[in-house]
């Protein structure tokens, strides 16, 4: 499961930065005055639809970005209304855009070089999650305000919204530039996080060590910097902008479903001394109930009835849990850990479950491919490579030991 979790997490991270660095070359082009979204990318027919627009500015921006953080880190009124599809379009959208919550958690790769991360890491992350989410909102409502849903471009669509509608060519200008300093800034600050990720899961022995190995002289992690500097920039120059975010909206949900059931495992359920298999039961059940409840409410007519059985038996199995675990929880929670609980990881479970089933089909197909892929090799390379360290490892501590005695 760690493994799986970790390579969502960095499947997550590639894909989303190739996104932003195509949103780039679309604000750069609107801040130079170009409508058309594809001007500044290469069309070639040959190509499949959908990954046919070359996108080399993309690519350009992801190199100098990789070349930088291999150096050092160390400084560095509408007709429809608003909600024109009622609460189920909402709903449908969050789902689509729950990628641009990734990288809040890239500040914890950081934990070695701040002063008391235990209670600065939890205000950071959640203090900018709260900050940024008003803003997204506020920012929705505007366009949304500014211009019929209809009418919102793809690409660029805030300075096409100023430029279309209110004819401020000045501020269409400047929003464009702004958006692509602030892309540049997210993009380089995610692409430090995936590396680190990366190194971390390396040093596992999951991957190849030698992408662990930081350079002597820059500190960093070049290997793991250039090699995903390289997926990045080929997901960037290929696929378009749709097909990304499909990808990256169900692995970023199934990857914080993850993280949720740990939450609720490592509290509940300490190794030696409580017995986990209440907590698998607790955990399969939720996520049965979340799942026949999100299906329930895909399906119309007569299956409406399915919505109120397992949204009660949700709320009932998560009550049943906390009254008769509380009493064998893995100990008292400390000064930053999730209050509440089990309710607020629960509710995430139930969550993640229900938006992960307004996705298209597509999106599940083109995830369990690569869930095929990364359990093949985990089965052929790292089940044997973590091994084989551990047993390295166990024979360097007896040799230790060994000499230790015979000096003594």
């Amino acid at each position: 499961v760690g493994f799986f979790g970790g390579a969502n997490i960095l499947m997550e991270y590639v894909l989303s930065n190739a996104a932003v660095a195509r949103s780039f070359t679309d604000y750069l082009a609107s801040t130079c005055g170009v409508t058309e979204p594809n001007a500044w990318r290469v069309e070639v027919e040959a190509i499949a639809k959908g990954y046919n627009a070359l996108d080399f500015p993309a690519v350009a921006l992801i190199l100098l970005l990789t070349a930088c953080l291999c150096y050092s880190a160390r400084n560095m009124v509408t007709p429809g209304g608003l909600a024109p599809y009622g609460v189920r379009g909402v709903l449908d959208g969050a789902a689509v855009v729950y990628f641009s919550y990734i990288g809040y958690d890239s500040a914890s790769t950081m934990a070695e070089e701040i002063r008391d991360p235990a209670r600065a890491l939890p205000v950071g992350i959640a203090g900018s999650v709260l900050i940024v989410s008003a803003l997204y909102c506020l920012m929705s409502v505007a366009l949304c305000v500014m211009l019929p849903y209809t009418e919102i471009t793809e690409s660029a669509p805030f300075s096409s919204a100023f430029r279309d509608k209110a004819g401020w060519r000045w501020a269409s200008n400047v929003v464009g530039a702004g958006a692509s300093i602030g892309i540049v800034a997210s993009l380089l600050v995610a692409m430090l996080g995936q590396a680190r990720y990366l190194c971390v899961i390396a040093r596992a022995r999951l991957v190849p060590a030698w992408l662990a190995k930081v350079h002597p002289s820059t500190g960093t992690p070049m290997n793991a910097t250039i090699f995903l500097g390289l997926c990045t920039a080929s997901i960037a120059l290929f696929t378009e902008l749709q097909i990304v975010f499909e990808m990256i909206s169900i692995g970023t949900l199934l990857a914080f479903y993850l993280v949720a059931n740990a939450l609720i495992y490592h509290r509940y359920a300490k190794v030696g001394a409580t017995r986990p298999l209440h907590v698998l039961l607790f955990l399969l059940l939720l996520t049965l109930s979340s799942v026949g409840f999100s299906l329930s409410r895909r399906i119309d007519g007569k299956w409406r009835w399915g919505m109120a059985l397992f949204g009660a038996m949700s709320v009932a199995v998560v009550a049943i849990f906390h009254c008769t675990a509380q009493q064998g929880a893995a100990g008292p929670p400390s000064e930053w850990t999730v209050p509440l609980m089990p309710w607020p990881a629960a509710a995430s479970v139930f969550l993640n479950v229900f938006l992960m089933t307004t996705l298209k089909m597509r999106s599940f197909q083109r995830f369990g491919i690569w869930s095929l892929v990364i359990t093949i090799f985990y089965v052929c390379y790292g089940v044997h490579s973590t091994y084989t360290a551990e047993e390295n490892e166990i024979v360097n501590a007896m040799i230790h030991d060994a000499n230790a005695d015979i000096l003594s």
